[in-house]
């Protein structure tokens, strides 16, 4: 007898506003099955995991969602939830001032008249950790924890709620390789007790390193369900054309006169008794990429936020852009210099979310795009189209909220903005976290295109094939210290890691 699927999807379908996100997708999870769903930023991913979880309720959306062989219509997350279908979003959803143990067992807390029986609460969080291989004190503020154990506490109370079919949005974008591996561990585990899983990344090894298929999403269709798929496959199934590999890239010539000069740079760490940086000395010449590279805590994301005045506590050292001292107090003077930063949350930090696009992409630019203190619509509007014309921007119109695009494409707004400034030095920090292969590639050539006008790009990275991809120099630290400098012909993966760990 047939094994009747844990998930069965029958050509879904949703358009919103002049944007079609599916159409007639039909795809079935197998019990102790992980399926991965992959494809471009805009591809159709998101729309069918809200489908999935409720979040887009019945009725919004044409087509069937079956779990174990009976039609459901869900109309809520709860409702998702009680069919035994959890969605671990890429933003985590905890509360960080609760306990572990209020984050496990939110919603479902034991006790009686509406009193929590605190001792039956903690049993029954520490065996939900026990789920995930954890040994931690239940009371402990999730604030406390890093990004991957938070991450295994969700999969943790997915699996309190009876889950039996857990969908993992990005679940390693912000994490160590270690906690990776513990993550990639824990799925093959559970994979084996029963439990089914639909995972969704950008980091086609780790596709590849997990998942028993792939089915693989474009422009709102289902184009192939692969078993055991190359790189190329999956890449050449995605965009529909073969993308070259991005550690091929021809390199610019050799940088000129310096742009950024850093001497003897020292930054407070906001909330430890130590150092976040501590005595570093650079320069970023004109039409180079310098890339700072290291793990967790290194130092990058606080180089470049002390460049772009952004320092929370004492800073000390100089800063220069073409030789001018760059005091650095706020944001406004480095903006003054020509300093630009692309930020690491680009939701948070980089857009504003109620606003349109063409609102994004002007917002930098407002006193060179008005008069007398009022902005010239027609021409604030003229920019933002040659803007979203010379970065191919996919939207559904300039006037829609930069909330609804795909990652990749806010990105490109997140780019963008800065343009009408021209600024001298561009700071770029993760700057394709969370952006599909396609969206890649063209932030890559955005990048070569700026140097080749003669701007300074300093960029901060996790990924080890983008730095070497991009970089003319590789500046690695370790705790807030240069632990070496690689030049481009000396730069590999191994030579990088063994400076940011410590290994001679």
């Amino acid at each position: 007898m047939t094994a009747v699927p844990a998930i069965q999807l029958r050509t879904l379908g949703m358009q919103f506003p002049g944007v079609r996100a599916l159409h007639g997708v039909s795809l079935d999870l197998q019990a102790g099955e992980v399926l991965g769903l992959v494809g471009e930023n805009g591809a159709g991913k998101s729309t069918l995991i809200r489908i999935l979880g409720g979040v887009h309720p019945a009725g919004s959306y044409q087509g069937e969602v079956a779990v174990d062989g009976v039609v459901r219509g869900f109309r809520s997350t709860r409702d998702a939830r009680a069919a035994g279908v959890a969605v671990v979003h890429q933003e985590l959803c905890l509360v960080p001032e609760r306990s572990i143990a209020d984050n496990l067992l939110l919603g479902r807390e034991p006790g009686r008249l509406g009193v929590v029986d605190d001792l039956r609460a903690e049993v029954a969080a520490r065996a939900l950790l026990r789920e995930v291989e954890l040994d931690l004190d239940v009371h402990l503020p999730v604030s406390s924890l890093g990004v991957g154990v938070q991450q295994l506490l969700e999969i943790a109370r997915a699996l309190g709620d009876r889950a039996r079919v857990i969908v993992l949005d990005e679940p390693t974008a912000a994490l160590t390789e270690g906690e990776t591996a513990r993550l990639l561990h824990l799925i093959r585990a559970r994979r084996d007790a029963g439990a089914s899983f639909v995972y969704i990344s950008h980091r086609l090894e780790e596709i590849r390193a997990i998942c028993d298929r792939v089915a693989v999403l474009r422009d709102g269709a289902l184009v192939a369900v692969l078993t055991d798929p190359t790189i190329d496959e999956l890449v050449t199934a995605m965009t529909g054309c073969a993308v070259h590999d991005a550690a091929q890239g021809a390199r610019r010539t050799t940088p000129r006169a310096p742009v950024l000069q850093v001497r003897d740079l020292t930054v407070a760490h906001p909330t430890r008794g130590r150092n976040s940086v501590e005595g570093l000395s650079f320069e970023v010449g004109e039409g180079e990429v310098v890339a700072l590279a290291g793990a967790m805590g290194s130092g990058r994301t606080a180089t470049l936020s002390a460049l772009f005045g952004l320092a929370k506590r004492g800073m000390s050292g100089e800063i220069r852009i073409d030789g001018k001292l760059l005091a650095a107090k706020d944001p406004a003077d480095a903006i003054a210099c020509g300093v630009a930063l692309v930020p690491e949350d680009r939701k948070g930090a980089g857009l504003v979310l109620g606003l349109g696009v063409a609102d994004n992409l002007a917002m930098c630019a407002l006193g060179r795009l008005s008069k007398r203190g009022v902005v010239d619509g027609p021409r604030a509007e003229a920019a933002a189209v040659a803007r979203a014309r010379e970065l191919r921007i996919k939207a559904a119109g300039l006037g829609a909220d930069v909330a609804t695009l795909s990652g990749g494409n806010q990105q490109k707004v997140v780019i963008g903005k800065w343009l009408e400034l021209s600024p001298r030095l561009l700071l770029l920090d993760e700057p394709t976290r969370g952006v599909d292969v396609g969206a890649k590639a063209e932030i890559y050539k955005l990048i070569e295109e700026l140097t080749a006008r003669g701007h300074a790009v300093l960029l901060a990275s996790s990924d080890l094939p983008e730095i070497l991809r991009l970089a003319d120099r590789v500046l690695v630290l370790r705790e807030g210290r240069l632990a070496g400098t690689l030049d481009r012909a000396d730069a590999t993966q191994l030579a990088i890691m063994r400076l940011a760990v410590g290994d001679a």
